[in-house]
């Protein structure tokens, strides 16, 4: 016997998470600026439910030097935004600004 399932009824009822496309801008101006000082050579975007990731890497076969997250928080869209390197979360903030400073701070100290 056949069993039928409704789509409708499997889908995730949350909202997705994106990154706008002025977030994207910035995000993409920074990875350019590495890429052109040879530090970065390849970068991922990866979506889940209520998360946006874009991260970078050094050699596309190794794991990922930095990954900056937006997340989703409370029914009123509001974000929060994480910087990680590898496992370890580096910091958080309310707004794209406070997780780019910190490259902006590092960007001739490049560990």
């Amino acid at each position: 016997m056949t069993q039928l399932i409704r789509i409708s009824d499997r889908r995730h009822s949350g909202r997705q998470t994106y990154f706008s496309r002025p977030e994207m801008d910035r995000i993409l101006s920074l990875y350019s600026r590495r890429v052109a000082r040879g530090e970065w050579r390849d970068y991922a975007l990866d979506l889940a439910p209520g998360m946006a990731v874009f991260s970078v890497f050094r050699h596309s076969q190794e794991r990922a030097l930095f990954s900056i997250a937006k997340r989703a928080e409370g029914m009123a869209g509001d974000a929060r935004f994480f910087l990680f390197s590898g496992r370890e979360r580096i910091l958080g903030g309310a707004s794209l600004d406070d997780i780019l400073a910190y490259f902006d701070a590092r960007l001739y100290r490049f560990p």
